[in-house]
């Protein structure tokens, strides 16, 4: 896809790996309309539009897909489900609510998301959908059980999809990022970031890449991990 001129919606983007994305799409040419909670500090751009949405909420996924079509366009042609948080803890004494919180945000906002832009993609035969995934979505992490379900989830959800809606000219890829140097680690006890890890612009040009794919084939499963990881 030639991303010049293209609208991309991409939930999560006040920091980290959904920031980056948003400035590579932008460095592409792209229309990008930002949906997150609170808007990316300093980022201002013509091609820039934040609109507040909460994607654990499917009222308010709606608006936000009809103010991003009638401030952006109608053709609606990427989708980059990013939003997303982890919660450490042991089974046993995990809080029910920050259960319910991931799964509603991971899981929940990324089908939301999904769902407002299937009719407009599968209409024009043309689109992109990106679910951020992460290693814990391919193997499971002492006291992280409630995180790697949800990011196992988005994988089933993703395998699932991108068999659905090949034949509409829609493309679904799914990452599975391991260890990159965000913020998500602040409240990871044990695990510090560090400039070893990955950074958010590697995750945010091979988004790039796939996207730019030629339109007779698509990457379904793209797993990144750190060369050489600090022990």
């Amino acid at each position: 896809m030639d991303l010049t001129g293209k609208i991309a919606i991409l939930t999560g983007v006040s920091k980290g790996i959904g920031r980056a994305t948003a400035e590579a799409l932008l460095a592409k040419g792209a229309l990008v309309a930002g949906w997150g909670r609170s808007a990316p500090e300093g980022l201002q751009h013509e091609r820039f539009q934040f609109f507040e949405c909460d994607v654990r909420d499917e009222v308010a996924v709606q608006e936000a897909y009809v103010n991003t079509r009638r401030e952006l366009g109608e053709e609606i042609h990427v989708l980059v489900n990013n939003a997303g948080l982890g919660i450490a803890g042991e089974v046993d004494g995990f809080s029910t609510d920050d259960w319910k919180l991931m799964f509603d945000t991971n899981v929940h906002g990324l089908f939301h998301c999904t769902k407002a832009v299937l009719p407009q993609m599968k209409q024009q035969q043309l689109g992109h959908i990106i679910n951020i995934s992460s290693i814990a979505g391919t193997t499971g992490i002492e006291k992280m059980a409630g995180y790697c379900a949800t990011k196992f989830a988005v994988r089933g959800f993703s395998q699932s999809l991108y068999k659905e809606v090949r034949n509409d000219g829609i493309k679904v890829t799914c990452f599975y990022p391991g260890s990159t140097q965000t913020n998500f680690f602040d409240d990871i006890p044990g695990t510090e970031a560090n400039a070893s890890m990955m950074q958010p612009q590697d995750i945010a040009d091979t988004i790039i890449y796939a996207l730019e794919t030629p339109f007779n084939f698509h990457l379904v499963d793209i797993e990144m991990r750190p060369l050489q990881p600090k022990k």
